[in-house]
């Protein structure tokens, strides 16, 4: 086993620190063994402008996840483990051709930090092939600094949430009261490390480098979301790339009652109002658009071949 996949055998890649060997076929609240799994490698056209582009992000959808929020809408993967036992040498085949068959801007790794050291071998491995397009790390925020210096030098674009402000909530949903703090030092280090989003600071079409917050707002969760914004502000301020999402829908039946319905267009429009409030200059807005149960292309079916109706083009 080389030194990258040791980390695996007393696992500690995420901030819950399970401690569990990964290589001895145990699983940690992650839910995967050190055995790679995937569920989707494809173009997406999904994500921000400056990341889709024309040509797709070439998104790697890694199955399993550090959170297990309760109201997923990729549960299908991150709980029930949905995707393909493989390889880093079958991957990177199936990523060389998407690049040469479909010209993506980015390689876009989703969730991938419970595989960090796949993912790293994965870059090695692109890059030793001659793929040189920035590289995506596309996650809950819910990260340990020193896990992001050690990617560092693998990512160009740091995609992360802020989901929660409230640490009852982060409890609640995904039984994670330390979410706000760690996801606050998270950011902070992506920022050191990449700077805001240079779609915005250098005005390049395409982003290569940099850090976008996402924010997704909740049914019944206002206060959260407001709260949020206001974190996200005193701490970096108005410069600070973000996306917020309007985007939720209820993919499953879940416990808390609330989030069994679509969000309402005046909880979005409390949430947006309070972004404008706050003075925040760089942002995607992701509008409401007919009503709260119109089909969203971008809700994903992972039992379909090509997950996201919205990639069919």
């Amino acid at each position: 086993m080389s030194d990258l996949y040791q980390a695996y055998q007393e696992c500690t890649l995420c901030p819950r620190e399970c401690r569990v060997d990964r290589t001895a076929g145990k699983l940690g609240v992650c839910g995967e063994s050190a055995i790679l799994r995937v569920a989707s490698i494809d173009a997406h056209f999904g994500e921000e402008p400056p990341i889709s582009g024309t040509h797709g992000s070439g998104t790697i959808f890694f199955s399993g996840c550090t959170l297990l929020c309760t109201f997923c809408q990729n549960y299908q993967i991150s709980c029930f483990h949905m995707g393909g036992l493989t390889t880093v040498e079958r991957v990177a085949e199936q990523v060389f051709e998407l690049v040469h068959r479909q010209g993506v801007h980015n390689l876009n790794l989703v969730t991938p930090d419970h595989f960090l050291p796949h993912a790293i071998d994965l870059i090695q491995r692109l890059r030793a092939g001659g793929v040189e397009l920035p590289v995506v790390f596309n996650s809950s925020g819910f990260e340990k600094v020193e896990i992001l210096q050690q990617a560092a030098e693998y990512v160009d674009i740091y995609l992360p949430d802020f989901k929660y402000s409230d640490a009852e909530l982060a409890h609640s949903l995904s039984r994670c009261r330390s979410y706000p703090m760690v996801a606050l030092d998270a950011i902070a280090e992506m920022v050191k490390q990449k700077g805001f989003l240079d779609h915005f600071t250098s005005g390049r079409k395409i982003a290569s480098r940099g850090v976008l917050v996402r924010h997704l707002v909740l049914p019944g969760q206002i206060a959260n979301s407001i709260e949020a914004l206001s974190m996200l502000f005193a701490e970096f301020g108005p410069e600070l790339p973000i996306s917020l999402m309007s985007q939720y829908r209820p993919a499953r039946m879940v416990k808390q009652a609330e989030l069994n319905r679509s969000l309402r267009p005046d909880e979005f429009g409390r949430v947006y109002e309070h972004l404008l409030e706050l003075g925040f200059r760089n942002c995607f807005v992701q509008h409401m658009e007919g009503g709260p149960e119109e089909e969203d292309p971008f809700l994903p079916d992972f039992n379909r071949e090509r997950p996201f109706k919205g990639n069919l083009r």
